[in-house]
Formats: C-alpha cells, structure tokens, sequence
C-alpha cells in the first residue's frame, strides 16, 4: 500500500510539473505573442480615445466599458474559433488576411489625414446638438466597436501567426490570454486617459499645493494628449498596415519592397552606431508608414470615386 501510494504521488508530482511547464510555455508564448501585436495595440489605445471624448463626465466610463466588452466579444466569441478554423484547415489565408487588414489600417489613416488637410469635420459630436443623445451614444459604441473587429482581428492574427507551431489547444489558450490582456490593458489606458480632466479638476479643489499644481498640469496636458493620441494613432495606422503589407508581400514571395526597407535600416543602424537600432526602428517604421500611406490614398481616392459615382458623399 505505501508502495502505491508513493507510486500514485510520484505520478501527480510528475503530472503537476508538466502542467507547470506547459503553463510555462503558455506564459511565455502569449508573451511573444502579444509583444509583435504591439504596433496594433499601441494603434488601437490611441484611437479609442476619438470615441469617448464627446461625451458628458457621466457617460465617459459607462461608454468605455460597453466598448471593452463588445471587444472582448470581438476577440473570444467571434475572432477566436475563426482563428482555430484557419489554422487547422486554412492557414495559408492567415497572410492574405493580415494584408487585407493591413491594407484597411493604411486606408483608415491616409483618410485621417485627408480629412485633417481638408479642415472638413466629418460626423457628428455633441457640440453639434444631436436630437437623439441615446441613439448617438449607441452609433459611437456601434463604430467603435467595429474599429475594434479590425484591429483585434489584426491582433489575433498576429498572434496566431507566432503560435503556429502550437497545438490547437494551446494555441486557444494563448490567443484567449492575449485577447484579453490586451483588452485590459488598452482599455483600461483608455479610462484613465478620457478621466484625466476629471482627475486634475478634483486635484485643483484641494488644499495641498503639490495637489493644486499637479490637477493644474493635468488639466493642460489633456489636450495636448488627446492632439498627440490623435496623430500617434493615425501614424500607428500607417505604419502598423504598411509594415504588415511589406512582410506579407514577402511571404507570398514579392521580396523587394521588404528587402529594400531592411536594407535601409540595417545601413543606418550601422552608420549610427550606439542609436542604430532605435534609428534603424524608426527608419524601418517611416518607411512602412510611406509605403501604407501610398496604399492607404490609392485605396481611398478609389472608395471615394465610387461614392461620388453613386452619388454618396
């Protein structure tokens, strides 16, 4: 009896150290994972705020939270078994979807600047008055939620496509922890960016000096965060969709346009010596962000032709 039973623990003992491990593996997967998604997140993070800066005090944090959870809906309900189907019956799709994604981030952010080079205000806000408040709160949920299904849907498959030597159920496993990480993490920087005014209004009402002063800077740095959130955001949709074009036309065997831009940080992480590889980064970005922007007015300028050809503004 006390043979088995040392036996018996010596299998759980055995038994736990592989779940240990496997858990391990997880970890550090979703890790890996969720850190080449990080152009993506950084994207989404900054252009989230756009959604919810119309919005009275009152509304900012509920309107959040019903923007997270049509997120996560986004990534575990929909973007998660499609995922799994892909990998298991269809994974060379993974790249040409990734470029078509990567295509509409380009489109999304030479639109952005578009609009900005025209001065023309595109959709409606509270300062225009809107008959209608719970109908325009739940159009700017609608249209923010489906910006997420783009982004996650870019996330996902990039992060699929770092765990594709997993099994399938690992591979659930990382895409579920990455999924809702990143959920976290982005939303929860959106709550404290849209709440930072409200912050630095209770500071100013306080006693302390240190406090006065610290709600007084927090209440001048809000704009110039939000005009910064803004313009990272549209940068990070050029940057983030041409860099994936690049190494999805690579993969499909059009190595030029990817070798060029490689070739052109690796000359200036060497000609810059201890900043070469933040210069070679940035070089590599700017020249993702051109390539997207390219991409991004050609796919525009062709949407807009056939709005105006169908009489649509």
């Amino acid at each position: 009896m006390p043979t088995g039973l040392v036996a018996l623990l010596d299998d759980v003992s055995v038994i736990a150290r592989a779940a240990a491990a496997s858990l391990d593996d997880v970890g550090a997967a979703a890790a890996k994972a969720g850190s080449k998604a990080a152009g993506v997140v950084i994207d989404d993070a900054a252009v989230t705020p756009s959604y919810v800066t119309d919005f009275t005090p009152d509304r900012e944090l509920p309107v959040i939270w019903r923007i997270a959870k049509g997120s996560l809906f986004n990534k575990l309900v929909i973007l998660l078994p499609a995922a799994l189907l892909l990998s298991a019956f269809l994974p060379g799709a993974i790249t040409p979807i990734l470029m078509a994604g990567g295509l509409f981030l380009c489109f999304e952010g030479a639109e952005k600047i578009v609009e900005k080079l025209g001065a023309e205000k595109i959709g409606e806000t509270l300062d225009d008055q809107p008959k209608d408040v719970a109908a325009f709160e739940e159009q700017r949920i609608s249209g923010a939620v489906r910006t997420d299904l783009i982004l996650s849907a870019e996330i996902m498959a990039i992060a699929l496509s770092e765990v594709a030597d997993q099994g399938i159920f690992q591979q659930g496993i990382i895409l579920a922890v990455v999924g809702i990480l990143i959920t976290v993490v982005v939303y929860g920087a959106v709550g404290l960016i849209v709440k930072m005014d409200d912050i630095g209004l209770h500071l100013v009402e306080k006693s302390s000096a240190l406090a006065r002063s610290v709600g007084a800077m927090l209440l001048k740095a809000m704009p110039v965060l939000l005009m910064l959130l803004a313009t990272v955001g549209t940068l990070a949709m050029l940057w983030v969709g041409g860099g994936i074009i690049l190494h999805g036309s690579e993969e499909l065997g059009l190595h030029g346009p990817a070798h060029l831009a490689h070739d052109a940080q690796i000359a200036v992480e060497l000609a810059t010596g201890p900043l070469g590889s933040v210069l070679g980064w940035l070089t590599y970005a700017v020249i993702s962000a051109i390539v997207g922007l390219v991409l991004g007015a050609i796919v525009a300028g062709i949407v807009h032709v056939i709005a105006m050809a169908r009489g649509k503004h």
